[in-house]
């Protein structure tokens, strides 16, 4: 990493960087790992939970959007979970031409088998954390992810412009 540091300063960005990376990675494969052993990938995974914290189901792009994956991306993985029985396509109540994904019954108790191995995966990758150490790395991600989400939001100004 020094090849991109011209200071101890950039070198410390960097290797916090690398090391936002590595825990990411460790955190998405323990994720990965628990979706695909009861047959969900963890993209469908991600919408899955998305709808079920929803009472009137989602439309597509807003589920694209919040998951940060393209329309077709989001309607593959509806389609998947539509085919499993997990999630079901309703008419939209406020506009007739489009349609929300919305979690089944059987979608709910897929959820909530998930959540106790869920809870287990957390407590042994956090292990040895202190509540006070979990505030402040839950902190620190958020500030991360606001400063990331700023920055995305300026590029796409400045491609904007002529």
């Amino acid at each position: 990493m020094t090849q991109f540091a011209d200071s101890d300063e950039d070198l410390l960005t960097f290797e916090a960087g690398a090391a936002v990376r590595t825990a990411n990675h460790a955190v998405e494969r323990m994720r990965a790992h628990g979706a695909q052993g009861r047959g969900v990938s963890a993209g469908a995974l991600d919408l899955l939970i998305r709808l079920n914290n929803s009472e009137h189901g989602i439309s597509i792009g807003e589920l694209a959007r919040t998951a940060g994956v393209s329309s077709r991306n989001a309607t593959g993985l509806v389609d998947t979970l539509e085919h499993n029985g997990l999630v079901r396509r309703v008419p939209d109540p406020t506009d007739r031409r489009s349609v929300l994904a919305e979690i089944t019954p059987a979608g709910r108790a897929w959820m909530e088998a998930f959540r106790k191995p869920s809870q287990l995966a957390m407590r042994a990758m956090f292990h040895g954390f202190t509540p006070e150490e979990l505030v402040v790395l839950r902190d620190l991600c958020l500030r991360l992810a606001a400063n990331q989400h700023r920055l995305a939001d300026h590029l796409r100004q400045i491609e904007q412009q002529p």
